[in-house]
């Protein structure tokens, strides 16, 4: 799975930070590059439960992945060589709309391997941002004497890479040990989820704190490139941030259990807002290293506390259906929302617009105080965190 995540990786280790520029270099202004990378999250609140529902309708875990991989491939391939707005945003849509459920379904196979054979998930996961820090830096080298076409071949390949080896790395883990479920019973699963306010409270908790990303995701490349700051140190800029994530995953898990997801949740969202309204004021690059090392808390934190917290609120046999849904709202359509409005704010503002992320965060942080009733409320909800 270690191996798997790192192939995953290295293609958003490139995509995340480096699309805007190649998007960028074909005249797209910054409005554009933010409706096409708002479109497919936005789309997830429709495509993210119908993705959930198809894949539990295979009998192996790994088999939509790869399908999934194949057509992010292809779209991937046929965005290199477009022309025009509105041909890239229909690429990107379904390149996008693949790559992203790869993850929540790889997350929740990953999962269950974690507990049937006693490992830390944290490890895996981490091995995966540990390719998306040599990708980035390695890209951010390359463009220094590359074009940005660069780019957009980089993805090809790893995605390429990740349809081909979905039939091998991953175990051949059953998506139902008592058998699959009716498309009645899985549509039914799914209402339920979206009927239990706790359930819901918990994924626009996390969808919100990881929703404040989207300025940074989609324009600190631009930020900080009109600060002068080159190419090659935004990569490492970049890196340092996912290194943050990688130490917390690998090295912080008694901390964590001690902690629990519910106060990983508030340390998330409170990080969040530190980090966003300073970034709003375009600090100095000796700034932006600590800054980057929040990245920890931001997003680490707050991702490893929403796959705790809904394996706890939804049953077994929701799994998918529980973190794809997460995935929708998160990486779906509230980062899709934010990423909409992000692209003006950066057009007008600059770096400014980052203040709009600190409130998202803000948002985020009251809505997790709400779940802490429901998540730490007695000495055996303690130990289930644990």
């Amino acid at each position: 799975m270690a191996a798997f995540y790192s192939l995953m990786f290295a293609g958003t280790g490139v995509a995340l930070p480096f699309a805007p520029l190649w998007f960028g270099e074909r005249g797209l202004s910054g409005a554009e590059i933010g409706v096409i990378f708002a479109v497919p999250m936005l789309a997830r609140l429709v495509t993210g439960p119908l993705v959930a529902v198809w894949a539990d309708s295979f009998s192996l875990r790994r088999t939509p992945i790869m399908i999934l991989a194949a057509v992010a491939t292809a779209a991937y391939a046929a965005l290199a060589f477009s022309q025009g707005f509105a041909v890239q945003l229909i690429l990107w849509f379904v390149a996008a709309s693949c790559a992203g459920a790869i993850i929540p379904l790889t997350d929740v196979l990953t999962m269950k391997l974690a507990r049937k054979e006693g490992f830390n998930f944290g490890w895996p996961r981490g091995a995966g941002s540990l390719a998306f820090i040599v990708a980035n830096v390695a890209m951010g080298a390359l463009l220094v004497r590359a074009p940005s076409d660069a780019v957009m071949a980089w993805v090809v390949a790893a995605t390429l890479l990740v349809a081909l080896s979905a039939a091998v790395l991953p175990p051949a883990e059953p998506v139902h040990e008592a058998g699959r479920l009716s498309r009645a019973d899985r549509f039914k699963g799914l209402g339920r989820l979206v009927a239990d306010p706790t359930f819901m409270t918990a994924i626009t908790a996390v969808g919100l704190i990881q929703a404040a990303h989207a300025f940074y995701y989609g324009f600190s490349t631009l930020t900080w490139k009109a600060q002068g700051i080159p190419e090659s140190l935004t990569g490492l800029l970049w890196a340092t941030g996912v290194a943050a994530e990688i130490v917390f995953m690998w090295f912080l898990e008694p901390w964590r259990n001690r902690v629990g997801p519910w106060g990983l949740l508030m340390l998330g969202g409170a990080a969040a807002v530190v980090r966003w309204t300073a970034m709003a004021f375009a600090p100095p690059l000796a700034l932006l290293w600590p800054l980057q090392l929040l990245h920890a808390l931001t997003f680490a934190a707050s991702f490893l506390a929403g796959l705790q917290i809904l394996e706890r609120l939804a049953p077994p046999e929701s799994a998918s259906a529980a973190q794809v849904l997460s995935s929708a709202l998160s990486a779906g359509v509230l980062i899709g929302l934010a990423t909409v409005f992000s692209g003006p704010l950066f057009d007008a503002y600059g770096a400014l617009g980052y203040l709009s992320m600190a409130v998202l965060a803000l948002l985020g942080l009251l809505a997790g105080w709400r779940l802490r009733p429901a998540l730490v409320q007695s000495p055996s909800n303690r130990a289930v965190d644990r």
